[in-house]
């Protein structure tokens, strides 16, 4: 009775080298094999483009969920959520502040072992008032006590370790581990986070540190496993 989930910034799968590699970023996937994969910083294609979020999800045996924030003729730029659950619902989400890079989030609802599992994906902007706006946006969304558990996960962009954005997702969800994922090379920054309730589905959470992950991106990969109880 347990899952994994994942979080991943591709940076549009440019890895270290300079090289944009999309078999290489699709590889660090086959190695998370998790069952729900947040992904930022995803291109993936109009008409003219290679489709790279169908093409990841027919390899991985996964659904592909678009969350775009720029819409280009040559292809699309933002979120996507790759999952083995099925899918009961989709909301996308603006959390564009004006003036700064558009943002959003997914807010899925999938069937999970023990029934609904509520994700929520982002990529938070690069500006600490802009994040805390954005934050405040999702715990609005959560502000309403529903039974299903809920993930949140995606690239923080939280610099700061006591800005105001940590310490609001903490008083919602208490601590977690924050293993530095940035940059990818020589990891100093815990940009990349996942969090859940209730805290007790958490079994382990820690950064997925291969040669292949550390050379894909310019982030690191991290995942949580999650255990329901054995039913009595």
């Amino acid at each position: 009775m347990s899952l994994k989930v994942a979080t991943y910034n591709v940076h549009r799968c440019i890895g270290r080298d300079g090289r944009r590699d999309t078999d290489r970023v699709l590889d660090v996937l086959r190695e998370l094999d998790a069952d729900v994969v947040a992904l930022q910083e995803l291109e993936w294609g109009s008409a003219a483009a290679l489709d790279l979020l169908a093409r990841f999800g027919r390899e991985l045996g996964c659904a592909g969920i678009a969350g775009p924030t720029l819409l280009e003729d040559s292809g699309h730029y933002g979120n996507a959520v790759l999952t083995r659950l099925p899918v009961r619902a989709v909301h996308r989400v603006d959390l564009s502040v004006p003036g700064r890079e558009p943002r959003g989030a997914l807010d899925l609802m999938l069937e999970a072992p023990r029934g609904a599992l509520r994700v929520i994906a982002t990529h938070l902007g690069l500006a600490p008032a802009e994040r805390r706006r954005q934050v405040r946006r999702i715990l609005a969304l959560l502000a309403p006590v529903r039974p299903e558990p809920v993930v949140l996960m995606g690239d923080l962009n939280e610099w700061f370790l006591w800005g105001r954005t940590l310490r609001w997702l903490r008083a919602h969800f208490g601590r977690v581990p924050a293993p530095a994922t940035y940059p990818a090379r020589r990891p100093i920054f815990a940009l990349d986070r996942i969090w859940v309730e209730p805290r007790s589905l958490r079994a382990d959470l820690a950064v997925h540190s291969t040669s292949l992950a550390h050379s894909a991106s310019d982030h690191l990969p991290v995942r949580m496993t999650l255990a329901w109880p054995r039913e009595s």
